[in-house]
């Protein structure tokens, strides 16, 4: 049901920026999507001996997910900070924004990436740009060298994923702990219930994190995430694995009900109620990006232990004896049970 909704599109079926043999690039930002508030998402894919050229965000912050394959990352910060450490599947990289990284498949399979970017429009430089935006004689004045030494310097644009021609290098270090590597698969779910659990990785377990986090959500048939929203954080989620139903509830109103299959991204604002739950009998896995670091939750279930059956009935225009009897609950559980039948398709 991808782009029946103001709130949901595909990544999967979008226009690659960028594709060749080597692999592509594609994005989703405001221009796609535009209810898109200060988060946006690619999927870069990447053949083996592919690289994805080292660039930098102007003004995003990054995280990325692997989706599959074996990755070098390189990252170069302020300086004299370098990085070099290798990812696979279910691991994660932090790249702060303007801090030049370079993304190089070093297995013999295809890898996938899904990026989170800390802006609803982000943009960035290339290196090759930018070396090709000075002259021979400034490189040269810069490295110590003759200007002839840059003489076979191609001017023409980047093309952001190239060949590596050589075996692959990888330090020595690149196995070692590195604070912009988090392996989220690899937690122990700080969130686990019979029908779905999540993997969190947000600046209590990653503190390289500052302006951006990531849950890794897994729900079974057999449960839901509760009705709830975010008060000071909007929500950004891929459709890695099944399908599902998801309800949206407007400022004005509005009520935005839509179906998400793989490869499907959807955008809800900040503080804006919504629900997800399993369409079919497979589980669902979604990657959620949120643009605060540890984002905050309220859901109906603990809504309903906040006030007093007085003020509920009230506000519900119903008699106090009518009211449901809401179970106690001092802390939201993220998860409930789908003890009733599921509502119809529309």
């Amino acid at each position: 049901m991808a782009g029946t909704s103001p709130h949901v599109t595909s990544l999967a079926n979008a226009t690659p920026a960028f594709e060749s043999e080597l692999g592509s690039v594609t994005l989703v930002d405001a221009t796609a999507l535009p209810i898109l508030s200060g988060l946006s998402i690619k999927h870069v894919a990447l053949e083996p001996g592919a690289i994805r050229e080292p660039q930098w965000n102007v003004n995003a912050n990054q995280i990325g997910y692997c989706l599959s394959g074996t990755v070098l990352v390189s990252i170069l910060g302020n300086a004299d900070a370098f990085s070099s450490f290798v990812i696979a599947a279910g691991q994660m990289y932090h790249v702060e924004s303007g801090a030049v990284y370079h993304l190089e498949n070093i297995g013999e399979d295809r890898a996938e990436f899904v990026l989170a970017l800390r802006d609803e429009r982000p943009r960035h430089f290339s290196l090759r740009d930018s070396f090709g935006a000075m002259t021979d004689a400034v490189l040269g004045n810069t490295y110590d060298l003759p200007a002839s030494a840059f003489a076979a310097f191609e001017r023409s644009p980047a093309q952001q994923i190239v060949r590596r021609t050589g075996a692959p290098d990888i330090p020595s270090t690149a196995g070692l702990p590195n604070a912009h590597l988090f392996d989220v698969e690899g937690q122990h779910p700080p969130l686990s219930y019979a029908y779905g659990n999540a993997r969190l990785a947000r600046k209590q377990y990653w503190a390289a994190l500052e302006d951006i986090s990531m849950y890794s959500l897994r729900i079974k048939e057999s449960g839901m995430r509760e009705p709830h929203w975010h008060p000071v954080t909007g929500e950004m989620g891929y459709v890695e694995k099944g399908h599902a139903r998801m309800r949206v509830l407007d400022p004005d109103g509005t009520l935005d009900e839509y179906l998400l299959s793989p490869g499907d991204v959807y955008f809800v604002p900040r503080a804006f109620p919504h629900h997800i739950e399993v369409i079919g009998e497979d589980d669902i896995h979604f990657l959620i990006f949120f643009d605060q670091p540890m984002p905050a939750d309220i859901g109906y279930r603990a809504s309903a232990s906040a006030f007093s059956r007085e003020v509920l009935a009230a506000s519900f225009g119903m008699s106090e004896r009518d009211l449901p009897r809401f179970p106690f609950t001092p802390v939201d559980p993220l998860f409930v049970a789908r003890a009733n039948p599921s509502d119809p398709v529309r």
